[in-house]
């Protein structure tokens, strides 16, 4: 009998053993963003560039390497619609879609869980990545704890419901280290914020000169505004286009590219429907209006996100 009992005993403790570890297993222990690890970002491959594609001659910084987006080529000076000075960010090619960004809110609150990174799914070159991001309300148990879901698979996994919303924020993803200073709120932070993705901080800057919207269906295409541009050679002559970079008056950098809208303005917004002007026509182009009535050569030629940071 006593063998017998000892046996038992010896079982019991076990399966007690099991289910403990298990709990352990089924209990997330949460990520600290200052010591996890970062993804690798590279905006300037083949496949996440388009007017910024490094070929070992131009000089793009490598994967990983910071980007000072304040010089040449990533900051022009054009017109806006009424002839004023304007100078903005050129953040390359962006698709019409918006990517999703995941915003964790516990349960019966409005803000988001104070110290949780929000979560991205994709990274610049990976099919479906966006600069804009729709924001995609995640709802957690009460007693969640902050970073204990750093990936989208976690939210899934957990069953969490996701809420789409109209919200939408333009975020580039850029690599550790890289500056942009300017923005067009002064108050706005220029300083990089971290994000998760796939268990890994990614680091993202923020531009919010004007809050953007979309539906709040899937793949919600984004709000366009126009600019007309120029270029040193035009697009249909050999090296013509943005290879010959743009024209600008002489001895300056002053170009003129001609916006739409500003960022005050109702149909305000930082991703631009590209139309190009014949250079020829370059010295009557002050404003819009005669932006218009230069000869263009061709329309919808690229798809831009190109937020403005100040306007004179």
């Amino acid at each position: 009998m006593k063998t017998q009992k000892l046996i038992s005993l010896i079982i019991l403790t076990a399966v007690g053993l099991l289910y403990s570890c298990k709990d352990e297993e089924m209990t997330p222990t949460p990520l600290d963003p200052d010591t996890a690890t970062h993804a690798s970002v590279d905006r300037f491959s083949a496949d996440a560039g388009t007017l910024f594609v490094r070929d070992g001659s131009n000089g793009l910084p490598d994967a990983d390497a910071p980007i000072n987006f304040d010089q040449a080529p990533f900051i022009t000076k054009g017109l806006g619609p009424n002839g004023e000075v304007v100078q903005y960010y050129n953040f390359d090619v962006q698709p019409l879609e918006a990517a999703p960004i995941y915003v964790l809110f516990r349960e019966g609150e409005m803000a988001p869980v104070d110290g949780q990174l929000n979560i991205i799914d994709v990274l610049p070159g990976d099919e479906g990545y966006n600069d804009f991001w729709q924001i995609h309300k995640v709802t957690v148990p009460a007693n969640y704890v902050a970073n204990t879901v750093t990936s989208k698979s976690e939210i899934d996994e957990m069953g969490y419901a996701i809420e789409n919303t109209s919200m939408v924020v333009n975020c580039p993803v850029v690599p550790e280290g890289s500056t942009a200073n300017l923005r067009y709120n002064a108050e706005e932070s220029n300083d990089l914020h971290k994000g998760w993705y796939q268990d890994k901080v990614v680091l993202y800057f923020t531009f919010s000169e004007k809050e953007l919207s979309v539906s709040t269906s899937e793949n919600a295409v984004l709000p366009l505004s126009d600019i007309l541009v120029s270029f040193n050679i035009n697009p249909n002559e050999a090296g013509g286009g943005p290879p010959s970079g743009f024209k600008t008056e002489m001895d300056t950098n002053q170009t003129h590219n001609v916006t739409e809208s500003l960022p005050d303005d109702s149909d305000y917004s930082p991703l631009w429907d590209v139309d190009v002007y014949d250079n020829a026509d370059f010295d009557m182009v002050m404003d819009y209006t005669t932006a218009q009535n230069a000869n263009v050569l061709a329309t919808g030629v690229a798809i831009v996100n190109c937020p403005i940071i100040s306007v004179n």
